[in-house]
C-alpha cells in the first residue's frame, strides 16, 4: 500500500516558542461492517496508534479507534526546546506501520 502523508510543522522557531503540527495520512480506516463487492463484511483495518517524538522525547500520542475518520488529521502543540528531529509514527491493524521525520531549526 502506498502512503502518503502531509506535516505541517516549522522549519524554524525560537527556544521557548510553543509551535502548532498538523499531520494527514492517507489511509482507507475499513470498520470491518461494511459489505464488500461480494456482500462479505470487509476486514477491519484502522490505525490504532500515533505518536511524535522530539529528539527521541515522546511529546504526543494518541490511541485511535473505529469511529476515527480516513485520513485522520492530527493536530498538537509543543514547545521548541532545541534544534533537532521530529519523528512521527503511525501502526494498525494488518502490520500497518509507517513513519516519517522533519527537522526543526531552533535558535
Amino acid at each position: 500500500m502506498s502512503v502518503r502523508t502531509l506535516i505541517k510543522a516549522p522549519r524554524t522557531a525560537r527556544r521557548g516558542e510553543v509551535i502548532e503540527i498538523s499531520t494527514i495520512i492517507g489511509h482507507p480506516m475499513e470498520s470491518g461492517f461494511r459489505p464488500g463487492a461480494d456482500g462479505r463484511r470487509l476486514p477491519r483495518n484502522i490505525i490504532e496508534r500515533f505518536s511524535c517524538h522530539y529528539n527521541d522525547e515522546l511529546v504526543f500520542s494518541a490511541e485511535l479507534s473505529a469511529a476515527i475518520a480516513a485520513n485522520p488529521l492530527i493536530a498538537f502543540h509543543t514547545v521548541a526546546t532545541a534544534s533537532g528531529t521530529l519523528r512521527f509514527s503511525w501502526e494498525g491493524e494488518q502490520g500497518f506501520r509507517h513513519s516519517e521525520s522533519v527537522t526543526i531549526s531552533v535558535a
